[in-house]
């Protein structure tokens, strides 16, 4: 998409190569871990091979040695997902910075760098010390930070690397000033980029709730040389009750928002500004709305910031992902499937899979039962009349219409709803192609 002057310039938003190498040969360091009783799931005599070593031995997850329950990563489905990210951002002139705390695995992050992701979105100081950890060099920390350890430790990364940049919110006077406070004892000797977040709407999370308020902040960083306002970010998933006429006016808010700070100077040393916004429910309304920016007086950064598709969901992503409102655009694929298996029948209505709350995301809904997987045979067939009802810790509940649907010994292929709480289950996460072959091995840190 080409730019006017001053115009947007996200054809040239994306990360660095130099930035994506470095991102991708420090995940390959993740392939020299030793397998061993830390990671669920693994066959019991790969301990002591590499991570490395057994994803070249391409084992099979159903032969191969797997223990029940494991979860496993569709290897097509996570390509499939990366690449219509990339392409969409692409088709509408915007930059991507995808939250990084739906999975915290420096390898899916090499690989959305590859893809011409801007840099990875944190919720927390932590997060972006696993970052950096693995060599990413742009940080949208899309959270206040006041905490003067981790502001410190900012300071030093930023001072260190001239090469790194982290950008953060602001939303109160009294953060500006321990911001400021902690950056100066730190003896910072760059300034912390800034964006103000606006809050979307009354009864919503964080954020300014007034533009009057929005603009006295601005003033705050202005006085202060710890800090650098480079825009405006907000959540448009945290609007009430959401509609799609809600969420835009929302964004329209913020996208005026921006011009008014533009248009009274705010912006005039940077190289360019930041707009952003994008979970993963609404992006097609980030999108429409910012398209419609008008020229501004340096070039405008137009930064979503969704994250869950990488591996998509088979619950509330599912029915919420702005590809079903826009067909046309594309479809995600649910890549996870989690491998439980029947270790009780006590009546022809029930059974229990060895699989609980430890494994799976059971926060905003149940697993589904997908697919069975003889326990005599290997042979698969669709998981007809078979229910999840409920979870234990390290049981399901299982309702079955027949009192043939099932038996000791078989394997349930299940899928899951919330990628977010999906990944901080499971450290090491077997990478499997359609027939079960498994080819790498993704590491989570939570």
């Amino acid at each position: 998409m080409a730019a006017a002057p001053h115009a947007d310039r996200s054809a040239t938003g994306a990360a660095s190569g130099a930035d994506a190498a470095t991102a991708a040969r420090h995940a390959k360091t993740l392939a020299d871990e030793r397998v061993d009783h830390r990671f669920k799931g693994l066959p019991p005599d790969a301990d002591g091979r590499t991570v490395g070593e057994l994803a070249a031995e391409r084992r099979n997850l159903f032969t191969g040695g797997f223990t029940t329950p494991v979860l496993a990563l569709s290897a097509e489905s996570l390509e499939h997902n990366l690449a219509l990210l990339e392409s969409y951002a692409e088709r509408h002139g915007l930059a991507f910075a995808p939250h990084g705390k739906t999975s915290m695995a420096p390898q899916l992050f090499a690989g959305q760098l590859a893809r011409g992701a801007w840099g990875i979105t944190a919720a927390v100081p932590h997060q972006a010390r696993v970052y950096r950890a693995y060599g990413i060099q742009r940080i949208f920390l899309a959270n206040e930070v006041v905490d003067a350890v981790a502001l410190r430790w900012l300071a030093a990364e930023l001072d260190a690397d001239p090469g790194f940049r982290c950008v953060c919110y602001v939303d109160s006077l009294r953060g500006i000033e321990l911001m400021d406070a902690a950056l100066r004892e730190a003896g910072a000797t760059r300034p912390l980029d800034v964006v103000i977040e606006l809050a979307a709407g009354e009864g919503a999370r964080t954020g300014v709730r007034t533009d009057a308020e929005c603009f006295e902040l601005a003033d705050a960083v202005a006085g202060v040389d710890t800090l650098r306002l480079v825009g405006i970010a907000g959540y448009e998933g945290e609007v009430p009750d959401a509609t799609h006429e809600r969420v835009t006016a929302w964004l329209r808010r913020l996208l005026a928002l921006t011009v008014s700070f533009d248009r009274t100077g705010r912006f005039a040393d940077l190289e360019e500004i930041v707009l952003s916004a994008g979970g993963s429910a609404w992006f097609d309304a980030v999108a429409e709305v910012f398209a419609e920016a008008p020229e501004l007086s340096r070039p405008l950064l137009k930064l979503l910031r969704s994250g869950a598709y990488v591996s998509h969901d088979d619950g509330h992503y599912r029915r919420i992902t702005p590809f079903n409102r826009v067909p046309d655009e594309g479809a995600l694929r649910p890549a996870f499937r989690l491998w439980a298996q029947v270790v009780s029948r006590p009546t022809p209505e029930q059974a229990f899979l060895n699989a609980g709350k430890r494994d799976a995301a059971y926060d905003l809904d149940l697993p589904q039962a997908q697919v069975v997987r003889s326990g005599r045979d290997g042979g698969e067939r669709p998981a007809d009349g078979i229910t999840i009802t409920g979870l234990s810790d390290q049981h399901a509940w299982v309702r079955t219409e027949r009192g043939d649907a099932l038996e000791v010994g078989d394997w349930v292929g299940l899928g899951l709803s919330h990628p977010c709480t999906s990944f901080d289950k499971w450290q090491l996460i077997p990478v499997a192609e359609a027939d079960g072959t498994v080819v790498d091995y993704v590491r989570t840190f939570f």
